[in-house]
C-alpha cells in the first residue's frame, strides 16, 4: 500500500495546484451540474424513484444466479451465444479467439468502461488487430495515447484549443477549427472504419433477463453503427449489470439520462437480443458476462450494493476529491467515489484501498447517487477492512492505538500541560498530518484543567 499511496500523492499535488487544469475540470462539472438540476425538475417524486431503483438492484444482485441464467436461456433461445468469464484474461481468450476464427484484422469499438477495465484495446493491438474507438470523447483520448479520465466524459479534461492541436498534430487540421468542424471531420474518418470493421464490440448498460436483450444508451449514433455494420457483433458486460424485466428500463434509462447529463432520456436508447437476419446485419452476436472480482464484491452482504452502479459519473461531479485531483490521479478504470469503494474488491485490495482514504467523507456521493447506493459508509468498511487486513501502516495503527488510550482518559489528557502535548504532536503526528495543512496545537491548559480551577476559586 505505501508505494501506491506515496505515487498517488505525488500525482495528487501535481494535479491539484494546476491551476488551468482545475478551471477546465470545474468549468466542465458546472455545465454538467446546470443540466442536471434542470433535468431534476422534470422529474417527479424523485426520491421515491431513486428508491425504487435501489430496491430493484438490490432484489437483482440478491438473485443474481437466477436472472443470469435466465438471461442466457432467453438470449441463446433466439440465436445468441453467451460466454461465461472469471477473469480478464479469460475474456480476453474469448475475445481473441472470436477474432481469429473469424479472421478479423479491424474491430470497431462503442464506449465502454468495462472494455477499459479489461485492457482490450492494448491486448488486441499487440495481437496485430486495428481497434478503432467510435464514441467522440473516446476517439480523442485513444488518438492521444490516453485512458478515459472520466467515466461518462472520457476528455473532459482536454478544452477545445487542446483538441484542436492534437487533430492538427494527427490528422493536419486547422489547429483553430471549431467543435463542429472536429465533429465533422472524425464522423467523415469514421465511416469507411464502420464499413471496413469485421466486428463491432461494444458494452451493455443493462442486460434483461425476461427478454435475453442488450440495452444500450448513447447520444452519438455510433453504438448502432458498430452493432449493426460488422459481421459480428461481441457484447462485454459485468455481471451486475441484470436487471429483472424489460419494463425496468422505464425506470432506468430517465435515471441515468438525467444524472448522467440532465437530459431527459439519452438520444439513441438500443435494445437488442439477437443476431440479424440474413444480410442485414451482424451473422453472430456474442455476449461475454464478466466477473473479474465482482462475486468476490457480492459475497460482503454490507458492500454488495456498489454493483447497482449504473454508472451515471454524478459522484465523480460532486466529488470535492475529484474535483481537485482529477481522473488519472486514481490510476483506476472507475475513479472517484464509486472507483475507491469498488476497486479495491475487483483488483487488488492491497493496491487499491487507499482510495478508500482519499475522501472527505462528506456524504455528496450517497446524495446525489440515483440508485442510493451509501457510497461514504462504503468508504468507511473498506477503510475497516484494511484495518482489520493490517494493511494500514503500523505507524499509523500505533498513533491510533496509543491516541485512543490517551483520548478517551481524561486523567491521562491532562496528566500533562499544552507544552508537552504539542511537542508530542509534532514528533509523531507532523508528518502524517502532512505539509499542506497546520497542525492544531493544544492550549496551555485542558478546559477541565481550568474548570477545576475555577470552581476551586469559587470555594475558597
Amino acid at each position: 500500500m505505501k508505494e501506491y499511496k506515496a505515487e498517488f500523492l505525488r500525482k495528487a499535488a501535481g494535479v491539484a495546484f494546476d491551476q488551468e487544469h482545475r478551471r477546465r475540470i470545474n468549468h466542465n462539472i458546472r455545465q454538467y451540474d446546470k443540466a442536471v438540476v434542470k433535468g431534476k425538475e422534470r422529474l417527479e417524486n424523485i426520491q421515491q424513484l431513486r428508491q425504487k431503483a435501489y430496491s430493484t438492484k438490490f432484489k437483482a444482485l440478491h438473485l443474481l444466479d437466477q436472472y443470469l441464467v435466465e438471461f442466457e436461456a432467453n438470449f441463446q433461445r433466439k440465436g445468441g451465444k453467451v460466454i461465461w468469464a472469471c477473469t480478464a484474461e479469460d475474456a480476453l481468450k474469448e475475445i481473441i479467439g472470436l477474432l481469429e476464427k473469424e479472421r478479423i484484422e479491424m474491430v470497431v469499438k462503442s464506449k465502454s468502461m468495462t472494455t477499459e477495465e479489461i485492457h482490450l484495446n492494448e491486448f488486441l493491438e499487440k495481437k496485430k488487430i486495428a481497434v478503432h474507438e467510435t464514441d467522440l470523447g473516446e476517439f480523442i483520448v485513444q488518438i492521444a495515447g490516453e485512458k478515459p479520465y472520466h467515466i461518462v466524459t472520457p476528455a473532459m479534461h482536454k478544452s477545445k484549443e487542446d483538441v484542436g492541436a492534437l487533430y492538427h498534430e494527427k490528422f493536419g487540421l486547422d489547429a483553430n477549427s471549431t467543435p463542429e468542424e472536429i465533429t465533422a471531420f472524425t464522423r467523415t474518418h469514421l465511416r469507411e472504419k464502420f464499413k471496413m470493421a469485421g466486428a463491432g464490440i461494444t458494452g451493455a448498460n443493462f442486460i434483461v433477463a425476461d427478454t435475453g436483450s442488450v440495452a444500450i444508451t448513447e447520444n452519438e449514433g455510433n453504438a448502432l453503427l458498430s452493432m449493426t455494420s460488422p459481421r459480428l457483433h461481441i457484447v462485454i458486460a459485468g455481471l451486475e449489470k441484470v436487471i429483472p424485466s424489460v419494463d425496468d428500463l422505464d425506470l432506468f434509462w430517465p435515471l441515468l439520462a438525467t444524472y448522467g447529463t440532465g437530459q431527459n432520456m439519452t438520444v439513441y436508447n438500443s435494445l437488442v437480443s439477437a443476431p440479424a437476419a440474413e444480410g442485414q446485419g451482424p451473422q453472430q452476436m456474442v455476449v461475454i458476462l464478466l466477473d473479474n472480482g465482482r462475486t468476490e464484491l457480492l459475497s460482503k452482504s454490507r458492500m454488495r450494493m456498489a454493483l447497482g452502479c449504473i454508472r451515471c459519473g454524478a459522484c465523480l461531479n460532486t466529488c470535492p476529491v475529484y474535483k481537485n485531483i482529477g481522473g488519472y490521479t486514481y490510476n483506476i478504470t472507475y475513479t472517484g467515489p464509486i472507483g475507491a469503494v469498488i476497486s479495491p474488491h475487483t483488483g487488488n485490495f492491497e493496491r487499491n484501498i487507499h482510495l478508500s482514504f482519499a475522501s472527505s467523507l462528506c456524504g455528496a456521493c450517497t446524495q446525489v447517487c440515483p440508485v442510493n447506493i451509501p457510497l461514504h459508509h462504503m468508504l468507511l468498511l473498506n477503510r475497516q477492512e484494511a484495518v482489520s487486513k493490517k494493511i494500514v501502516p503500523k505507524n499509523e495503527r500505533f498513533q491510533l492505538k496509543n491516541a485512543s488510550s490517551i483520548l478517551l482518559n481524561r486523567n491521562r489528557l491532562d496528566m500533562v500541560g499544552g507544552g508537552f502535548k504539542n511537542k508530542v504532536l509534532r514528533y509523531f503526528v507532523e508528518k502524517q498530518w502532512g505539509d499542506r495543512r497546520v497542525l492544531p496545537q493544544f492550549a496551555p491548559k485542558s478546559f477541565s484543567r481550568m474548570w477545576q480551577e475555577q470552581n476551586q476559586q469559587e470555594v475558597k
